[in-house]
Formats: structure tokens, C-alpha cells, sequence
């Protein structure tokens, strides 16, 4: 598979990656990963609960590093009741970005920073070096309007947003502030003929299920440049699932490797 860019064409997926997907995508033995084992000596209990006030960006030298957008600073809160008083924003961080980026280093030519991502809020300038935004948790998202002004100017500039962790009446916050942000724009919910699931993988079902809420019932929405469904996605949006809890876990064999994988091979889908 080839990504066009202009007239320059790079070649992203490395050889023998049939092979690869065939054997499934979590158990890349160069990445140390081994998810049907539950006590994996690679993993790093220490970064759960990791200090959010410890977080360092790495600073933009070319390599893909994933972006996420850090909100709520103002509110007051301590954190977030049952999940080690982590705030919303930071649900699986710095884990599932890290995992992710080793599946990008082991199957495909991208020069990814592996240590985790960065953590910017909507409105800095710094985000713009980033072309791949994420976001999670948007139940709790009141952006200022510093931050509203930020993510339009940063989507409207050829960024995109992957929407996260989110179910049920979250939808209702998360809507309205995109409302904010967008204004015009309307949701389309897509299948899998929509060809952002064919970019890197060929996905064909959308139906495995979300990693702990048996009730939650995924769908997958997109906000499409000038609501024009041939045109540019500039956000894409997982509701009533959690990618990245898969992704957190895939180390700890957590979650079944079915699924999990299928969460990966979105992420690769969504970042190509």
C-alpha cells in the first residue's frame, strides 16, 4: 500500500505485513508484546496514576507523535471519582499512546515517538506542529473560548480529531460544544464502506464490542469538511466505545486479542 502525497509517493506498509495481521496485529514479538499472557514483564504498573503534573512534550523533530487535548484545568476538580482521581482528558494516558505508536514502529516505515504523546490544551500554538488530535472523555469537555477559537482554527488548518471514551448523555455535552467549534457542520454516522476503514487495513465490521460496558452499543460518527461526504474527515468520532482502553491493555492481555486488535487497526486506520 502507498500514501500519495502531492507528487511524492512514500511507501508506508513494510514488507511481509500480510503475514503480519494473519498471526494478529497485538502479537508483534519484536514489540515485547505478549497479550495472552496476564503478567507481561514488559508492562509498567509505574505509569499508572503517573503524575500528570510530570509531563514533559517531546519536542517536534519530524517523528509522528500522537497530540492530546488536555481540558478542565479550570474547574476545580481533583480528579475523576474511581479512576485514581485522573482527570477525564488523561483516562489511559501515557499507555495507550505508547502502545499504539509500537504497533506503528513495528509494521509500517512512519518514525514514531514511542514514549507516550503530548499533552497540549486546544488553544496552544504548539498544537499545530501535530496533525493528529485526540481527545477523550468529551461528557466533561467545557472548552473556554480561547479553546473553541483554537480547535477550529487547528481542524480548519488540515488538522484532525479522533473523539474517544465517551457513552450514553455524553453525547449531549459533546455535541453542543462541537457546535461551538464547528458551527454548521452536521454528524454523519458511517459504516464500513467509508473509506477512512480501508486506508492502511481493510475493515469490513464495525461490531466488536466496547472493552467493559456490555450495554454500549458502538457507532462511529464523522464531521466532514463543508458536509460534503467526498470531502476531507476532520474529526472522527467513536461513541459508546473505548479504543484506547484497548490500547492501554494490550500488554496486560486485559482484553481478548479479537477485539483488541480491531482497535488497533482502526487507530492505524485513522492515523494514515
Amino acid at each position: 500500500m502507498i500514501l500519495q502525497t502531492g507528487t511524492a509517493t512514500k511507501w508506508i506498509l513494510r514488507a511481509g505485513l500480510p503475514a503480519l495481521v494473519a498471526g494478529g496485529l497485538v502479537a508483534v514479538g519484536a514489540s515485547g508484546f505478549d497479550p495472552s499472557s496476564s503478567s507481561s514483564s514488559h508492562a509498567d504498573p509505574a505509569s499508572f496514576g503517573a503524575p500528570l503534573q510530570a509531563i514533559e512534550n517531546v519536542d517536534y523533530d519530524g517523528r509522528f507523535v500522537l497530540a492530546r487535548i488536555r481540558f478542565g484545568s479550570d474547574l476545580g476538580w481533583g480528579g475523576f471519582p474511581g479512576r485514581g482521581r485522573t482527570p477525564p482528558w488523561a483516562h489511559d494516558f501515557p499507555r495507550a499512546e505508547r502502545n499504539l505508536m509500537r504497533i506503528v514502529q513495528e509494521i509500517s516505515y512512519l518514525e514514531p515517538g514511542v514514549d507516550g504523546g503530548n499533552v497540549f490544551d486546544a488553544d496552544d500554538p504548539e498544537l499545530m506542529r501535530f496533525p493528529m488530535a485526540y481527545l477523550v472523555e468529551p461528557g466533561y469537555w467545557r472548552p473556554t473560548e480561547e479553546e473553541v477559537e483554537g480547535l477550529r482554527e487547528y481542524l480548519l488548518k488540515g488538522g484532525f480529531l479522533i473523539v474517544d471514551d465517551f457513552r450514553g448523555r455524553d453525547w449531549i455535552n459533546f455535541e453542543r460544544q462541537m457546535e461551538r467549534v464547528l458551527p454548521g457542520l452536521r454528524f454523519v454516522e458511517v459504516d464500513p464502506a467509508e473509506p477512512i476503514f480501508h486506508t492502511f487495513f481493510s475493515v469490513e465490521e464495525l461490531d466488536f464490542p466496547h472493552p467493559y460496558d456490555a450495554r454500549a452499543d458502538p457507532t462511529y460518527l464523522v464531521l466532514y469538511e463543508d458536509n460534503d461526504p467526498q470531502g476531507r474527515i476532520m474529526v472522527m468520532v467513536n461513541y459508546d466505545q473505548d479504543i484506547g482502553d484497548y490500547w492501554e491493555y494490550s500488554d496486560l492481555g486485559r482484553y481478548p486479542v479479537g477485539p483488541t486488535n480491531e482497535a488497533f487497526r482502526l487507530g492505524l486506520n485513522y492515523l494514515i
